[in-house]
């Protein structure tokens, strides 16, 4: 999977806007405004940071190298994954809506009705 198809799956679920708060070298993903995808342009290695739970984020990190604790961002929370050639496609989706998810689930009821 590429940056490109990261994007154009992001924007497929509902309610995702994108926007570069950073400067141009760096697109998140939103729900609701809230941050569950950081899509970094400047690395070589083609990379997402998603938002997974604790005890998911240590298994993954744990188990593949490609996956490691998120630079800049909370590192009990966010991990970094290397996308390119790296996991298959399906793979990187199911994590992106995992990270989706999380954060809809922790947004108010009334705001988690909308996309129910």
């Amino acid at each position: 999977m590429n940056i490109e198809q990261v994007r154009e799956y992001c924007l497929t679920l509902p309610g995702v806007t994108e926007d570069s708060p950073y400067g141009p070298d760096m697109i998140v993903y939103r729900i609701e405004g809230k941050i569950f995808l950081h899509l970094p342009l400047e690395y070589a290695d083609p990379r997402i940071s998603i938002k997974l739970s604790p005890e998911k984020g240590q298994e993954l990190r744990e188990r593949y190298d490609a996956i490691r604790a998120a630079y800049h961002l909370n590192k009990i929370h966010w991990n970094d994954i290397l996308i390119e050639d790296t996991f298959s496609s399906d793979q990187i989706k199911n994590w992106i809506l995992e990270s989706y998810n999380l954060v809809l689930n922790k947004l108010p009821k009334r705001l988690r009705e909308k996309y129910q």
